[in-house]
């Protein structure tokens, strides 16, 4: 099977870009992240469509 670019190129970019650790993610809880969505999506929507 024929390769695309030579063998002996594989993998050096990855190997030296310096690992940077992972930040910590805050995900809000499912119920707030919902409340928030709703308060977005309906009634934010429905208060500046309501004027038109």
């Amino acid at each position: 099977m024929p390769s695309h670019g030579s063998l002996t190129k594989a993998g050096k970019v990855r190997a030296a870009t310096p690992k940077i650790p992972k930040q910590p993610k805050k995900n809000l809880h499912p119920r707030r992240r919902n409340r928030r969505n709703y308060k977005r999506r309906i009634l934010y929507a429905a208060t500046t469509t309501r004027f038109r």
